[in-house]
This record gives C-alpha cells, structure tokens and sequence, in this order.
C-alpha cells in the first residue's frame, strides 16, 4: 500500500491527484491489474470525471451543492454534515486499471480529491 499526503486549501476543492498516482505506480515497476484510490475520510471522496473543461468541475461544485447545501437542515451536531452527504454522493473509491505500470484512463478522465470540508491535510491510500 502507497499513502499520499493531500493539502487541500479550500472549503471544497477538487484536486487532480492523477500524475500522484501515476507516480506511485512507477515505483512499483510495470505492474498489471488495477489499482484502488482511496479515501479513508468521511468528508473528503475520489471521483474520475473530466479535466479538459474546468467548467465541468464548476457545475460538479453547484450541483452538489444543491442537493446538499452547507446550511441545509441537518441533524449532524458538527456542522459538517454536507459534506458527509456530498462524499456519500461520489464515493470514497476508484478502481482504475493498470497495464505496463500506466493507468489506463480514457482521454478526458483524471483522478480527483474532492474535499468537501477543508482546508484540511488529507490522505489516499493507493492498493
């Protein structure tokens, strides 16, 4: 297993950890298979979506939040419970496959960290 050490800076935030991970698997040697990107936090998720456009991951941002804003009526105490529904919604995992040690993504797609209750350190953890 790999860990990645992620600094997020914002509230919510959604950071392409794709070259990260291409790097873990590098040290590995041409390995083939999948790799699981995970995330061992509540708050925080992984999604594989588009990183051509940066308008897609704005209209991720919006419609996220309009299904579960920050100020909803919640019963959570800690005030955080959007962003325990928000990872609820994406996840906290990806399996990407693998071939020759290169993950094999299609042409638009990339890895993201999505935060959804930061600025925070974080951490993936690469199987």
């Amino acid at each position: 297993m790999k860990e990645l050490i992620i600094n997020t800076r914002k509230h919510t935030e959604f950071i392409d950890i794709t070259g990260l991970v291409q790097d873990a698997l590098h040290s590995l040697g041409p390995c083939r298979g999948t790799v699981t990107v995970f995330v061992p936090h509540t708050t925080a998720g992984i999604m594989i979506n588009e990183n051509a456009d940066p308008d897609v991951l704005a209209d991720i941002e919006k419609a996220l939040e309009r299904m579960a804003p920050w100020h909803g009526n919640y019963s959570h105490g800690e005030g955080n419970a959007a962003a325990h529904v928000k990872t609820s919604l994406l996840g906290s995992s990806a399996v990407v496959p693998v071939e020759n040690g290169r993950l094999r993504l299609g042409t638009w797609q990339s890895i993201f960290f999505c935060e959804f209750d930061g600025p925070r350190q974080r951490k993936v953890w690469l199987v």
